[in-house]
């Protein structure tokens, strides 16, 4: 399926922030704590970032690296260095220093920022040939590295093909994929924005870290279109409710899991959230049952986004507009064609499933220094267009509404029959006990593979895991049927919210259940 974009000349996020700047100086672009960063100050500390950067020998295609919370200065820093054709490389704070190490120098970064509490230090730093800037309220290292501003003339003129970051993916051995995004991929995300109803008017909140995709989508929307960011430093539910209720806020992106804690906050129904027009979540499965809670307690609208870090694919689902449509994740996005094929590349027809691939402007370059993958996660179709693969399982419905399935490599094959994980979750999330459920295939001397559920409750239900299965299995086809429950407090997940059922998998192993 195919929705159109139309073309627009394409406008580097510095120029868009500088024309803000021009327009309205005095306008918060950032609220970070107790202090505020006007238009003027973000655009006059973004370019100095950027000619201090070129004054150190950084030219376009370079990179620089972050490894720090959440503030304005991380902000800045990141513009600052995509004003200078460098590539920010945001790192994430919770990955181990070995792992970061990795990261750093599969880069090429030349100058690392990062604050108190980066598991980077100065010897990590030297070995991967990059210079160390401490920032942070307890350092006067970047103060003192900041040239004077550039002169807008001075920076480099931008084709939108050069790369704008590099986000490594999640990983725990080797070296995690570095996945390079040209501007032109950020512009059009700033552009969506528009129709997202980002504006001068529109106030957003920041609550996941800034290394994840989920988040700068998010984020340069809101600058790109000159809105007020509040940001915060690590999620807090009360935290979040009275900045919100505070500033007005008119925008958030949030991952399912913060909507489910927000929604249990048990004074949540006491906040006014009326000033809310657009929530949106991506980055993981958003249960239909949650996005109903969402719309039926939360004031404004909500929007669901699927797609991928590498881009190439991204469906919309504005769940206000499509009350019957919430275990789905939408249409296509304007501007990306989606096809649904099967496993000799031929397209599939609605109501079968196959693999998603997609084809749009807003995609990456590719893999860093990994050319052998990148030619594996493209596909070229008979027409000429180079479409990327998802790995994800989905069909579109009667209507083209897209129902994802789960992911090729998570797909059991039990006595030959295919089951998908996601068929499963949804019947277990529609129990009134159920809080999160993930399900995954074990080894089965009878059947090869066969499904098991880790599954966290509501305790005051009461309800016990053999009754769970048994309640599940009688939704299930014959060959879909669960065959254990495993209760946990709560399901292992990563910074953007998706489940680790690499962890769930060694708890099963080191569990006392067997299966015959």
């Amino acid at each position: 399926m195919q929705n159109t974009l139309s073309q627009a000349e394409f406008v580097t996020l510095g120029q868009l922030i500088s024309a803000t700047a021009r327009q309205a100086p005095q306008r918060p672009a950032l609220i970070d704590g107790d202090q505020t960063m006007s238009y003027a100050q973000l655009d006059e500390l973004s370019r100095r970032v950027a000619a201090s950067l070129m004054r150190d020998g950084s030219s376009v295609g370079a990179a620089a690296a972050i490894c720090a919370a959440n503030s304005a200065a991380y902000v800045a820093l990141f513009v600052g260095a995509v004003r200078a054709g460098v590539a920010a490389v945001p790192l994430p704070v919770t990955a181990t220093a070995d792992v970061l190490s990795r990261m750093l120098r599969d880069s090429g970064a030349r100058h690392l920022f990062a604050d108190a509490g980066s598991p980077l230090q100065a010897q990590h730093a030297a070995a991967a040939g990059a210079a160390l800037i401490r920032i942070g309220d307890d350092s006067d290292e970047l103060a003192a590295w900041l040239a004077p501003a550039a002169d807008p003339a001075s920076l480099p003129k931008l084709t939108g093909q050069e790369p704008f970051n590099i986000i490594y993916s999640s990983g725990t051995t080797g070296v995690p994929k570095g996945i390079v995004q040209p501007h032109l991929m950020r512009w059009l995300h700033v552009r969506r924005g528009t129709w997202q109803q980002y504006g001068p008017d529109a106030v957003a909140i920041i609550a996941t870290p800034l290394y994840s995709n989920t988040t700068l989508v998010s984020l340069f929307a809101a600058l790109g279109n000159g809105s007020t960011v509040v940001l915060m430093r690590k999620f807090d539910t009360t935290r979040y409710l009275e900045l919100a209720q505070r500033h007005r806020v008119t925008h958030s992106m949030l991952v399912p899991i913060q909507y489910q804690r927000l929604l249990d906050h048990p004074d949540f129904d006491a906040y006014d959230l009326s000033s809310f027009q657009m929530k949106f979540s991506t980055g993981a499965p958003f249960p239909a049952t949650l996005k109903a809670q969402v719309l039926r307690r939360w004031p404004g609208g909500v929007m669901e986004t699927y797609g991928l870090t590498e881009g190439g694919i991204s469906t919309v689902l504005a769940a206000a507009e499509h009350p019957d449509k919430l275990h789905t994740v939408g249409m296509p996005a304007p501007g990306c064609t989606i096809r649904i094929v099967g496993p000799d590349g031929e397209d599939l027809p609605r109501g079968k499933p196959g693999e998603v691939l997609g084809h749009t402007l807003a995609t990456m370059t590719g893999y860093h220094n990994r050319p052998e993958l990148t030619g594996e996660v493209f596909w070229n179709s008979p027409d000429g267009l180079r479409y990327l693969r998802s790995g994800d399982v989905g069909y579109f419905d009667e209507d083209g509404f897209l129902v994802l399935c789960g992911r090729i490599k998570e797909m059991i094959n039990s006595g030959g029959f295919n089951i998908y994980p996601g068929d499963l979750e949804a019947v277990l999330l529609a129990h009134p006990a159920v809080k999160e459920a993930a399900v995954l295939g074990v080894p089965s001397r009878q059947w090869g593979e066969t499904p098991v559920a880790f599954v966290a409750v509501d305790e005051a239900a009461g309800v016990q895991p053999e009754a769970l299965k048994q309640w599940t299995n009688e939704q299930l086809g014959k060959t879909q049927r669960l065959a254990a429950v495993l209760f946990v407090p709560s399901l292992p997940r990563n910074p953007a919210g998706k489940v680790l059922k690499p962890s769930l998998r060694e708890q099963w192993s080191q569990s006392s259940e067997a299966l015959d």
